[in-house]
């Protein structure tokens, strides 16, 4: 797992990469959707509640960011949180 912290025009970018076995591009669309858990990971995580991307989206927005993702399956996948320099005034 590799954590990177980058500038990204007037704010910051923070980023989380793995090696794992990435996301298939037909769930990459849903996947910070609430309760949605990729069938390929269904198996292999049954605990999963499919709410801490969901989460990560709503916080990075609530701050006037933004959050993404890219993957490549069966290579790893990148999740990121790009954030303003300073919070959005009132």
């Amino acid at each position: 797992m590799r954590l990177t912290l980058s500038s990204q025009g007037a704010g910051v970018r923070i980023s989380v990469s793995d090696t794992g076995p990435g996301i298939e591009p037909a769930d990459l669309p849903h996947i910070f959707e609430r309760l949605y858990v990729a069938q390929r990971y269904r198996p292999a995580r049954p605990e999963g509640s499919g709410l801490g991307l969901a989460i990560v989206k709503e916080l990075a927005e609530a701050m006037g960011g933004t959050a993404g993702v890219s993957s490549d399956p069966d290579r790893g996948t990148t999740v990121s949180v790009t954030l303003p320099a300073a919070p959005p005034g009132p």
